[in-house]
């Protein structure tokens, strides 16, 4: 049992509730310091007439890491929340008329692509098992590393497991090797959306989530994502840990090199270990003294950040019998799309869009009767975000929505609230509003990300989805782990 000390965590999103129930576990002192009214960051939830919506992340893939970090304390998913696959897991739509139901079972998407491109379905069978090692690989053996230096991976079987994985060739020339049927691509392609990138930046090794995707299974926590967030709350109350709401982070006091206080706009907290799960950004342009940052300036200015998103949260007084829970709309240009995101960061002339109807898995977040939809379009962060912006959007998504599913739904809206740049800014300090992170290229890939260790202060560690491992819930909560595991670390060995 290392030492008992008082750590600080700042930000009670996946990472921060991840770190601190592993904390308190081993036998610290830990107080989490959230800015807002309720736990989770970005999974917060907004009721409204009977609606809950879930504010931020409403796909849950990868349900091994959630379960292996429950079983940590004697838990499975099952003790927790009720846990349910989505059978199909989502719907593509296409241009013209053109849909496609993505089922559950692989066997059955093999049949759809050989039906769509003959040839297909043994291609993806292959595909689908090079995904698998990479996956298995990469949550084995780069996922739960801190990342710190080189030295990390001057292993033999690793440099060998790290051609393998092809880190140098991007994910759309792997998938176009394969594939030529553009619906199938799209398909193959879309997953990079969750990493913050485009399939042409992302490596090739992250097609290690088509097998996330495909196989794994799309699923959802009855009660919505939120439930996660009050399954992590609990745990680390239940170790100890205490969390302090509407209690947003001023300043972080250093002496000697050291964390030693903690402020917020009412209280000061004293810190032998100070972790931040807050934007890494903010943290350290914001609440650190200069001398004391990891990066500066340019260097942030410099990342290719993940889009930012502009939601619409809706509650509707009918039934929406013809979308799915999760919808895809891919019915205009990616490319175009893409450019208006990462190229000439501007507001997009013909979006791409994705509705989520969680009412159609979860009667219990909306009233009887009545659909739940959540609304996301990716766009550029940083650029002018205003109501008059929001709205014009609204109007084409509601429009092009309306017109594929053949029904009109405008005038039984009952609810609606808009989220977007400025929102992200205010509500989390996020860096030019980005929703996700940082884009996973292979430039902001493992060693290249920001150090989760601070090079200035011996007992500061920063942790979520500008560290490693990347952006994402589960890539979240293992990065709590690794922060956890390393401040653990460093306590025994004495630096702390």
């Amino acid at each position: 049992m290392p030492e008992k000390k008082k750590i600080i965590v700042i930000g009670s999103g996946f990472a921060g509730l991840s770190a601190a129930g592993l904390l308190t576990q081993s036998g610290h002192d830990v107080t989490v310091l959230e800015k807002n009214d309720q736990p989770g960051g970005r999974a917060r939830i907004w009721q409204k007439d009977g609606f809950t919506f879930d504010m931020g992340p409403s796909w849950y893939w990868m349900p091994e890491v959630f379960e292996n970090y429950y079983k940590l304390f004697g838990k499975t998913t099952s003790d927790l929340y009720d846990l349910r696959r989505l059978d199909p897991a989502y719907r593509i739509y296409y241009k013209g008329n053109s849909t496609l139901d993505v089922p559950a079972s692989p066997d059955d998407l093999i049949a759809i692509f050989e039906q769509r491109e003959k040839g297909s379905g043994a291609k993806l069978m292959q595909f689908l098992a090079d995904a698998k090692y990479k996956y298995d690989t990469a949550m084995s053996d780069y996922v739960h590393r801190i990342s710190d230096s080189f030295t990390e991976y001057l292993d033999l079987k690793l440099i060998v497991k790290s051609f393998q994985l092809n880190l140098l060739r991007s994910l759309r020339k792997e998938v176009r090797a394969k594939f030529s049927n553009p619906e199938l691509i799209s398909l193959l392609e879309f997953p990079s959306l969750f990493l913050g990138s485009t399939p042409d930046t992302t490596p090739a090794m992250y097609t290690m989530m088509n097998y996330a995707d495909l196989v794994l299974g799309t699923w959802y926590p009855m009660g919505g994502m939120n439930q996660i967030v009050q399954a992590m709350v609990q745990i680390a109350k239940d170790n100890g840990a205490k969390i302090q709401l509407n209690e947003e982070v001023t300043k972080i006091s250093v002496g000697k090199k050291r964390a030693t206080e903690v402020h917020t706009k009412d209280n000061t907290y004293i810190a032998d270990v100070v972790l931040a799960g807050s934007d890494y950004h903010h943290t350290e342009q914001m609440l650190l003294e200069p001398e004391y940052r990891n990066y500066d300036k340019a260097y942030w200015n410099s990342r290719v950040m993940s889009p930012s998103s502009l939601l619409f949260y809706i509650g509707i007084d009918k039934k929406l019998p013809k979308l799915l829970h999760h919808n895809l709309f891919f019915d205009e240009d990616f490319e175009q799309h893409a450019r208006e995101i990462y190229g000439n960061p501007s507001w997009p002339s013909a979006p791409l869009f994705y509705a989520c109807i969680p009412s159609k898995t979860d009667p219990s977040v909306a009233p009887t009767g009545m659909e739940n939809l959540f609304l996301l379009m990716p766009l550029a962060p940083g650029i002018n975000d205003t109501d008059e912006i929001r709205e014009h959007y609204f109007d084409i998504i509601i429009n092009r929505l309306e017109k594929r599913i053949g029904e009109s739904f405008r005038a039984n809206i009952v609810v609606k609230r808009s989220y977007c740049i400025r929102d992200f800014e205010q509500d989390y300090h996020s860096y030019k509003g980005n929703a996700y992170g940082l884009a996973n290229t292979l430039k902001q890939t493992a060693i290249w990300k920001p150090k989760m260790r601070s090079q200035k202060i011996s007992n500061l560690f920063y942790t979520g989805q500008l560290t490693v491992p990347g952006p994402g819930v589960p890539p979240a909560i293992i990065s709590g782990q690794i922060a956890a595991r390393e401040i653990d670390k460093q306590i025994r060995k004495g630096n702390i």
